[in-house]
């Protein structure tokens, strides 16, 4: 199962009625992330009178909760929860500061004003997709690591990190149904040299 996320933070800024929307979307793992990352942007604006968020997590996005952190009933978390959802986006959180500004926007401005502000920060947003791969490390010389390297990166494997001693132990993510078509490859390059060791199965960026 595949699923798309955000590669790394984002910032966005908007303002509405003399409101202004500060947005900050994180990729987050679990509660206690999304909960940390809530509390650190409260921090890092004091004198703001609402913190308003929602986050979805998982490869199937089950855990979602939104908060309108003193924002009429519906107003806020809600239509910032459905701005992820609508994108597709899992493992993140997103966080709204308002800055009042003197104007009220009623319930419809302001449901229109969080779910805006966040879909703005994910348009801006790099994703990335996700997806259950086997780690693969494959001990060889060096020679040969690096043609291993060359036609993996060609091929679209996803390549982890390698250590040197007298070989190379390089790590490669590969999908299930590649782990046979991957070992005949090495094999090939290494004329049957190369030694392979499989770990797990778990989750990680997909390369492209």
């Amino acid at each position: 199962m595949e699923y798309e996320t955000i590669r790394s933070a984002v910032d966005a800024e908007t303002e509405i009625s003399r409101s202004r929307f500060l947005t900050r979307l994180e990729r987050v793992t679990t509660e206690e992330e999304a909960r940390a990352v809530i509390a650190r942007v409260r921090s890092e604006h004091p004198r703001a009178r609402h913190h308003c968020s929602a986050f979805v997590l998982g490869s199937d996005g089950r855990i979602q909760r939104s908060n309108d952190d003193g924002e009429p009933s519906g107003t806020a978390g809600a239509p910032m929860l459905d701005a992820l959802t609508s994108a597709g986006l899992h493992d993140v959180v997103a966080v709204v500061t308002r800055y009042f500004g003197g104007v009220l926007l009623g319930a419809g401005g302001l449901t229109r004003a969080y779910r805006s502000s966040v879909a703005d920060a994910v348009h801006r947003a790099e994703r990335v997709r996700r997806a259950i791969r086997q780690e693969v490390t494959v001990h060889c010389s060096y020679d040969v690591a690096a043609q291993i390297e060359s036609e993996a990166r060609r091929r679209g494997y996803s390549i982890g990190q390698a250590q040197y001693s007298d070989r190379v132990a390089q790590r490669f993510a590969v999908s299930r149904g590649e782990i046979a078509p991957f070992t005949e490859l090495v094999a090939e390059l290494s004329a049957g040299a190369a030694e392979f060791e499989q770990g797990a199965a778990e989750y990680v960026d997909l390369a492209g």
